[in-house]
């Protein structure tokens, strides 16, 4: 798959493509029913699929603080829309340029210009352009004018509700991994590279692989029964997203992981957290004994639901 950032770094050989739009976060089952019909009108027309992306999501752009969490991060979304056969990605930087750009304008400029797109879907609730003027319909009409097709990403449901990055996200906040997975069309995830911390865990007795995020706030928060994949080896845990109240953090969303029967360096490594139960909300303790006896309880609640 080839990734170009920026349609400055669009060339004449990328033009000619089918194409779609939109965030992708969590790339869940939705988005794959969309990207399937890609494949497929990919294969008909004889032309490469390209996905349209944003970086940083313009909900981030705009409300940093009050954007939704993400489901998963660039990195992490361009190896899921590849293993769904994409062909090319266009990762567009939203900026004051791109939000100031018209309708007309992000048509031409990157549709027709850049990517000269043959045949298109989006959703029929997609809108773009300066303050959102634009909207499926003028997609319809700038197709008809300028010689490419547009077709409405047909909704997908489940349980009678639309699958949606919102629903993954509610899911995920009430701890129904079952559900999240059957959206998802695979396990709720986490990857990120292993950091020196505090070393926190270790005066605990529960050292912990501390695991960088990069987001600006995560779907999940409290105490879960985890399991990671090491060396093709699937080690069981317990991992704690929160801020670590009880020992004055930052404030910031942290990811720290324990490995139950573990003992290794993971520094340096890019490792995989998979969630399977929501074991208890982060609180904070009066002691550091109490927070202790409580990570004792997490690990033992954990082992019993592992069978260890």
């Amino acid at each position: 798959m080839e990734l170009v950032r920026g349609i400055q770094n669009l060339r004449p050989r990328h033009r000619g493509c089918v194409a779609t739009i939109g965030n992708f976060d969590g790339v869940h089952a939705g988005h794959q029913a969309i990207l399937k019909r890609l494949r497929a009108d990919s294969a008909r027309m004889n032309l490469p699929g390209c996905v349209v992306i944003f970086e940083p999501q313009p909900r981030e752009y705009f409300s940093p603080g009050d954007a939704p969490p993400r489901l998963t991060r660039l990195r992490d979304k361009l190896a899921l829309l590849e293993a769904q056969g994409v062909d090319r990605v266009l990762c567009l930087s939203f900026n004051r340029r791109l939000r100031e750009m018209s309708a007309e304008q992000f048509v031409q400029q990157i549709l027709i210009d850049g990517l000269g797109v043959k045949h298109l879907e989006v959703g029929d609730d997609f809108r773009f352009g300066c303050d959102r003027s634009g909207d499926f319909a003028f997609l319809q009409g700038s197709g008809e004018r300028h010689g490419f097709t547009v077709e409405a990403a047909n909704t997908v449901a489940e349980s009678g509700e639309r699958i949606s990055s919102t629903r993954v996200r509610q899911v995920l906040a009430e701890g129904d991994f079952s559900l999240a997975e059957r959206l998802l069309g695979r396990p709720f995830s986490i990857s990120g590279r292993v950091l020196h911390g505090q070393k926190l865990g270790r005066q605990l007795g529960a050292p912990t692989a501390n695991v960088q995020l990069k987001r600006l706030r995560a779907p999940l928060q409290g105490v879960y029964r985890v399991s990671v994949e090491l060396d093709g080896v699937t080690q069981k845990g317990v991992a704690n997203i929160g801020s670590r109240p009880t020992v004055d953090g930052d404030g910031q969303a942290h990811l720290e992981v324990h490995l139950l029967d573990f003992d290794g360096d993971l520094y340096g490594r890019r490792i995989t957290v998979v969630f399977h139960e929501k074991l208890r909300d982060e609180q904070r303790f009066d002691s550091l004994d109490a927070l202790k006896a409580a990570i004792k309880a997490d690990f033992a609640a954990a082992r019993a639901q592992w069978g260890l």
